[in-house]
């Protein structure tokens, strides 16, 4: 790093000195169950927002202010003296999954526990402790310099955990208060411990379910097999049509628009190592399969996927019981990539499994309304070699560039209303148990977040502020 943009000894002391306060603020946070997804908690989650703003006054930011939105809330606050600098809009969220099953736990999802130089709680990686770690590294800057190098505003939701469903009409009524030049989440994770990584795209995707319905009622098998169409037989035939053995996706139209992987793009993924026995020892799977031509990496993470994620139909209970059912249900989901629009894949779905629905079976398509679009950040965008060079600097290692299999809806709404890129940068790891129980966050990537944070701030400080729009 240059001198330009050496820490002072006074912000690295700082915040080294400042570690016990900053986990004490981070046991606090963690102590309010803001689970967004049960009513029961909604009063927490305004609880947790309560919290962000004060937090957010306290580090220096100004114009702080809760937004009550249809179903929870959204906070903001900003930072606006740094003229003629780029604005970064630094995006979070403080609800929390919920946190069962609570016998899992060890110990109590919201009374967080430190050991072995980790914090268990439920939110301690997803994402209380990657939110706070962004807002230390704003108020060190200010403490110490008294002033910003660039100019920054805060959005904070309440409503992640259930698909920011309010957050699109919110950010499209306020778009002219969050105009930014780029935008930051630590809404993410690293590779590892010491490796980082610039993750470059998310996937988009759909979702439909699937009923079949063959009679009035279940019928024995004794007096009609062999004559009535089975619901259950007739699912299974449907779903099959879907793709072939070798798992190539069937459904006419559902590529349209998709692009050729390019070889650079080939090379890049390639680059990143991937040991094929410890992967699938560690998920307990026996062989890799998906789209032929393609690595396990480049289909989980540039090809569009078509997965069946439950089926149900017939008796279910134990012992046997003679019928033909009358009623099968499935659910499907597809992960998008570039250029592929989640309506129209689903319109294409629901046109082939129309088509192709057994002779006796009455299908019927509904759409539980998940919609996500693709997203991926441009190669050259000047943004990613000032995150590139900082993550190196951190780790001593040139980060990985991939891609993540699953989707970041955020992240297309900001770049469609606000024409910025979103950056993601967070420092919790993949095996932190995040939705599930016994999450637990580091607590020295916790501490070298805040520092990732600062040098960001810094060297997206030199950057021109037109060169960052979409």
């Amino acid at each position: 790093m240059s001198n330009s943009h050496a820490a002072p000894a006074s912000l690295k002391d700082l915040l080294s000195a400042n570690q016990p306060r900053y986990l004490e603020e981070l046991l606090e946070f963690l102590r309010i169950a803001s689970v967004s997804a049960a009513s029961a908690s909604a009063s927490e989650v305004w609880r947790a927002a309560d919290w962000v703003s004060r937090r957010l006054a306290r580090a220096g930011i100004e114009n702080v202010r809760t937004f009550p939105t249809a179903e929870h809330c959204c906070v903001y606050g900003d930072w606006l003296h740094a003229p003629g600098k780029p604005t970064v809009l630094i995006y979070a969220h403080f609800d929390v999954q919920p946190p069962d099953p609570l016998d899992l736990w060890t110990s109590p999802p919201f009374e967080p526990v430190v050991k072995d130089g980790c914090v268990f709680a439920r939110g301690a990686a997803d994402m209380k402790g990657n939110l706070l770690l962004a807002l230390i590294a704003v108020e060190t800057l200010l403490a110490t310099r008294g002033r910003l190098p660039v100019n920054v505003k805060f959005l904070c939701e309440g409503q992640e955990e259930i698909g920011s469903r309010d957050l699109g009409p919110f950010v499209a009524a306020e778009r002219e208060r969050l105009s930014c030049d780029m935008i930051l989440t630590p809404d993410a994770f690293q590779w590892s411990v010491d490796q980082p990584a610039m993750w470059m795209a998310v996937k988009g995707a759909c979702a439909l379910e699937v009923d079949i319905e063959t009679a009035a009622l279940d019928l024995h098998s004794g007096l009609f097999g062999g004559a009535v169409p089975n619901a259950v037989h007739a699912m299974v035939e449907l779903l099959g049509t879907l793709r072939d053995s070798e798992g190539r996706i069937l459904v006419k139209g559902f590529f349209d628009g998709v692009e050729p992987l390019t070889e650079a793009l080939r090379r890049e993924i390639g680059a990143v190592p991937f040991d094929a026995g410890a992967y699938m020892a560690e998920i307990g799977i026996d062989a890799l399969v998906g789209e032929p031509g393609y690595t396990t990496h480049e289909r989980a993470w540039a090809r569009p996927t078509l997965e069946i994620n439950g089926i149900g139909g017939g008796y279910q209970g134990d012992g046997t019981k003679t019928v033909i059912p009358a009623r099968a249900h499935a659910k499907i989901t597809c992960r998008l990539v570039a250029n592929q629009d989640p309506g129209a894949v689903v319109d294409r779905l629901e046109e082939h499994l129309l088509r192709h629905s057994p002779p006796g079976a009455r299908v019927t398509v509904l759409r539980p309304g998940l919609e996500a679009r693709p997203y991926r950040i441009p190669s050259d965008h000047p943004g990613v070699a000032v995150v590139a060079k900082v993550l190196e600097e951190a780790y001593g290692r040139t980060p990985y560039y991939a891609r993540v299999g699953g989707s970041l809806p955020i992240t297309a709404m900001f770049l469609r209303e606000l024409k910025a890129y979103t950056f993601m940068v967070g420092f919790g790891q993949s095996d932190e148990r995040a939705h599930s129980p016994n999450e637990f966050l580091r607590l020295s990537d916790f501490e070298k977040g805040q520092g990732v944070y600062v040098r960001l701030l810094e060297r997206i400080g030199d950057l021109t502020p037109g060169l960052l729009r979409a």
